[in-house]
């Protein structure tokens, strides 16, 4: 198949268990609850979104004909040195375009692959960290992985029924709106009344990192 890229670019993981770790971003073009344009914003499932995934004109962005020209790209990315090789394939929505010739391309480029979904699409066997962000309005087909991330506040999404799904961990991020701030404490007070949750915050925002 042919891989629609935004953008290709090393960095550090900015949210959830594994934030801090060095990894290269794969930012797949395209989603299933948004059209990435302004002028559907208040017609789409998710209404919140912060990621600019339309076009394939970002850093080593483009249109990938192979598995292999796609994972050597990602690899070229992460520089020298074939330890400890992290990767997060991410959108839009990466479940669209990811399979398994691209997993097992990576695999043999010696990386451990991390993918953030919003989970209305069943994941492919051989992903080795899985964080779902379900949104509200959209029915969630993977209930289960290792990551369940709650941006809130979010109307019409009920976290009781959350809890209820299969995940290691399950966090909470503020919504990064207006309204921040506010979010941030409601976030805290909502661990304190419920430890199995944990929060997660937008680390790479308040670095400066992309």
């Amino acid at each position: 198949m042919t891989y629609s890229v935004k953008e290709i670019f090393l960095t550090l993981q900015g949210e959830g268990m594994k934030a801090g770790r060095r990894a290269v971003f794969l930012r797949f073009a395209g989603c299933n609850l948004w059209s990435g344009l302004e002028r559907d914003r208040a017609q789409a499932i998710c209404r919140f979104c912060d990621t600019d995934f339309v076009g394939t004109n970002g850093q080593s962005g483009g249109k990938y004909q192979t598995a292999a020209a796609l994972a050597d790209t990602v690899e070229v990315c992460w520089g020298p040195g074939e330890a400890d090789r992290f990767i997060v394939i991410t959108g839009g929505e990466p479940l669209l375009q990811l399979d398994a010739p691209l997993l097992d391309a990576l695999h043999a480029r010696g990386f451990e692959i991390a993918v953030e979904s919003n989970g209305t699409i069943a994941a492919p066997p051989g992903i080795d960290w899985l964080c779902i962000s379900p949104k509200a309005g959209a029915d969630v087909l993977q209930r289960t992985g290792d990551e369940l991330k709650l941006v809130w506040p979010q109307p019409g999404r009920d976290w009781q029924t959350l809890q209820g799904w299969s995940f290691r961990h399950y966090l909470i991020q503020p919504l990064d709106d207006i309204h921040h701030d506010e979010n941030v404490r409601a976030c805290i007070a909502f661990v304190q009344a419920h430890p199995m949750w944990q929060l997660s915050l937008q680390t790479h925002k308040l670095l400066g990192l992309a």
